[in-house]
C-alpha cells in the first residue's frame, strides 16, 4: 500500500505517515514470523510478573513498520532508533517522515502524543535522477 505524500515544498520535501493500532494477533503474528517468543510479547501474566504492564510489541515490529514509512526499501541505505517507550496492544502509533533528498527525519508516537521511538533517521540512496 503506497503511502500519501502530504507535503511537497521546496528541495521536495515529502511527508509520509501511517498510523497503526496494534493487536494481540499482531503481535503474537510476529513473534511467529520473527522467531522471537519471548513471553513478555505472548502472555500477560509472565509480562506483569517480570514487571511490565502486560504484553508488549516487539521493539522490531515498530522498526519494521518506521522503516515502511522512510521510503523506498529498495533505496534504504540506513535506519537508526533508540526504543523510549513500551507498545501495547490497542495503541495505536503514528509513524511519520519527512524526506529532503537522501536524508529521513522520522518519529513513532503514540496516542497520548508520547514517544515510542527516538532519536529515529533513515539515509536513502539517491534516485537515478539525483546521481551526478
Amino acid at each position: 500500500m503506497p503511502l500519501p505524500n502530504a507535503l511537497r515544498g521546496p528541495g521536495e520535501r515529502r511527508l509520509r505517515e501511517l498510523v497503526v493500532t496494534f493487536t494481540p494477533e499482531q503481535i503474537a503474528d510476529y513473534a511467529e514470523a520473527s522467531g522471537d517468543r519471548n513471553p513478555i510479547h505472548l502472555d500477560d501474566d509472565f509480562a506483569r510478573s517480570v514487571g511490565l504492564p502486560g504484553v508488549i510489541a516487539h521493539g522490531m515490529l515498530q522498526m519494521g513498520l518506521l522503516a515502511r514509512v522512510a521510503g523506498d526499501p529498495a533505496r534504504l541505505r540506513r535506519l537508526s532508533c533508540r526504543f523510549a517507550g513500551m507498545v501495547r496492544p490497542g495503541d495505536t502509533v503514528t509513524f511519520r517522515a519527512t524526506e529532503n533528498g537522501d536524508q529521513v527525519g522520522l518519529s513513532a508516537v503514540n496516542q497520548d502524543g508520547q514517544p515510542v521511538l527516538t532519536r529515529a533517521s533513515a539515509e536513502l540512496r539517491p534516485t537515478e535522477a539525483a546521481r551526478p
